[in-house]
């Protein structure tokens, strides 16, 4: 079976919205040391003498979680749309273009000549992870592959997945678990049916 791993671009994304197992209630966010975890990785690494440890960003809880959680909801409900083919709803693409606004990019020009979006100089923390998302999905766009990001339409489930089927039509993270139950669903709902 064909990974169901993002591309490099839309890695962060997928890490992000899956740090809740909607089965279980398991937040990775909320878990000891859980939110520094993942914003450590993410932060800019900024010049440093040689001999000088580089000073972790300390997340400003409670806002940073808050926002990463309503970051990872949003996505969520976008890469669903993804899913079911259907428009992102209202009150999810409301809060991305909130989170969106505080987290500005800036065209990077390498002496390579290939440009690139990054974070605004000066961003720690939350809004510095949502503008590398943002980086990412603006990269994804451009080659095509955003809308095969998606979210298991398992209503238990949820995790998002990267849809490397030919067509592009995955709707479930495992057809071995989540696709088997709802067939497994539905075909004992018609079973159920009355005959007409």
């Amino acid at each position: 079976m064909a990974t169901r791993t993002a591309p490099e671009s839309l890695l962060l994304v997928q890490d992000l919205v899956n740090t809740l197992d909607i089965e279980t209630g398991e937040d990775a966010l909320t878990a000891e040391g859980g939110l520094a975890a993942f914003l450590e990785p993410q932060e800019p690494r900024e010049p440093q003498e040689p001999d000088q440890p580089r000073e972790p960003h300390q997340p400003q809880e409670p806002q940073d979680l808050r926002e990463l959680q309503e970051l990872r909801e949003a996505l969520r409900a976008v890469c669903l749309a993804h899913t079911v083919g259907t428009a992102v709803p209202e009150p999810a693409a409301r809060a991305l273009d909130r989170l969106l606004a505080a987290a500005p990019l800036v065209l990077a020009m390498p002496p390579d000549g290939d440009a690139a979006l990054r974070p605004a100089p000066g961003l720690r923390g939350a809004a510095h992870l949502t503008a590398r998302i943002a980086a990412g999905i603006a990269t994804a766009v451009a080659d095509g592959t955003w809308k095969r990001l998606k979210a298991c339409e398992a209503y238990d489930c949820r995790w998002v997945f990267y849809d490397r089927s030919p067509g592009g039509r995955s709707r479930w993270c495992s057809m071995a678990v989540c696709g088997s139950r709802a067939k497994m669903r539905t075909y004992r709902a018609r079973r159920a049916e009355p005959d007409t």
